[in-house]
């Protein structure tokens, strides 16, 4: 007795609630904030929507609409630390969902968070996916010379192969321990700090010219021609998709609360740090490619160095061939950005992972308007209980 562990704080927290411990609580502050992290991800949001969301608006819509989605995702991200260090359990969003909506409403509220919740972290292991094929797809264009000079652009078909080869090797990845994804997600979070501050500061000093500030912080020039969107507003709102689809993912440490030790505390701090360097870092980025615009039209023209296939990946060329005559930097500028689509994905479909299962063990029904436990889910008889409600079983 003199030699028992003292129970963690959030496994204490989870008694009181009435749920038991289920899973091993094995990952530090550190290991889940570097899970979180990479699945945010530094570049994965920000370069395969760049092009796209400059074309629709200029460079004010995408600049300052960072600032207003980073400022209201705070809000979210503020609550849901605060939920998370309440309730600091693996189903999350969707446990959160059923106690907070009450009886009535807490079944339905659970269901459609827990699907919605699945639904987009299978979409976002796709784009990281597609995004990561792309920009290998740059990475081979310049190694094998330009598309001026008769390099190697990947065909669809090994775009294809490219797509499903990585979404093969994160499942296979995600099959060992989760110490050995943490430890990865570790090697992935100072892999985009560094590779990220190497970026920031590097890409601006290399390029011949810059950018004017006005042009950064006010010019909005929209192409209607080339976008089909001729209303302004409609303009600027695809503009700042850019940054509503960058700025998600904190949400990955509430996913590893039973996991985590001192999760009630943990948990939290994970999220909003997440946010933090993430909201802090992104807006470098977004400001480093756009100051190293050499010629805004040419990004696009489908005759240049790349194509016309991926905005940053000649933003990148024109900077180092402009001051070296050489893409050899281009090439370990996009490497960089191309291992954090990697490991992004990776932590993505760790995520998804565990929503996925929790939704396959916990399955939640709604018969007579209350949950109904199926034969082996005692999560779902606690959650009937904190809900209030009754649950009974056939005794023989």
């Amino acid at each position: 007795m003199e030699n028992m562990v003292p129970m963690d704080s959030a496994e204490k927290r989870l008694n009181e609630l009435g749920y038991k411990q289920e899973l091993r609580r094995q990952m530090t502050l550190f290991k889940t904030l570097a899970i979180s992290f990479s699945t945010m991800t530094l570049f994965t949001g920000i370069t395969p929507l760049y092009g796209s969301s400059l074309r629709y608006a200029g460079p004010a819509p995408l600049v300052w609409g960072w600032i207003v989605v980073s400022f209201f995702t705070w809000f979210v991200g503020l609550a849901m630390a605060e939920i998370c260090s309440s309730f600091p359990t693996t189903g999350s969003l969707y446990f959160w969902a059923a106690h907070l909506s009450g009886p009535k409403w807490g079944p339905l509220a659970s269901w459609c968070c827990a699907w919605l919740e699945t639904i987009g972290l299978i979409a976002g292991i796709g784009t990281q996916a597609y995004a990561g094929s792309q920009t290998l797809q740059s990475i081979i264009l310049l190694c094998t010379g330009t598309h001026k000079n008769g390099g190697y652009f990947a065909p669809r078909w090994l775009f294809l192969c490219m797509y499903v080869g990585l979404t093969l090797i994160w499942a296979a990845l995600n099959t060992f321990a989760l110490e050995v994804i943490a430890f990865i997600d570790i090697i992935s979070l100072w892999w985009q700090v560094i590779g990220g501050l190497v970026i920031v500061i590097m890409l601006p000093l290399v390029s011949l010219t810059r950018q004017p500030a006005s042009y950064v912080f006010t010019a909005f020039e929209t192409a209607p021609e080339a976008t089909g969107v001729s209303s302004t507003a409609y303009a600027a709102i695809m503009s700042v998709l850019v940054s509503q689809y960058s700025l998600y993912g904190y949400d990955a440490a509430a996913h590893l609360t039973e996991e985590t030790k001192g999760a009630d505390k943990n948990g939290p701090i994970a999220i909003l740090s997440s946010i933090g360097i993430i909201s802090v870092f992104g807006w470098a980025y977004i400001l480093a490619l756009t100051f190293s615009i050499q010629d805004p039209a040419y990004l696009y023209d489908t005759s240049n160095e790349t194509a016309g296939a991926f905005v940053p990946a000649q933003i990148l060329y024109d900077a180092f061939h402009g001051r070296y005559h050489s893409s050899a930097g281009a090439i370990v500028f996009l490497f960089i950005i191309w291992g954090s689509f990697f490991f992004g994905g990776l932590s993505i479909t760790t995520s998804a992972a565990r929503v996925v299962s929790r939704i396959m063990i916990f399955s939640i029904k709604i018969t007579h308007g209350r949950l109904v436990q199926n034969s082996s889910m005692r999560i779902t008889e606690k959650l009937c209980n904190f809900g209030g409600y009754k649950h009974k079983r056939d005794s023989k």
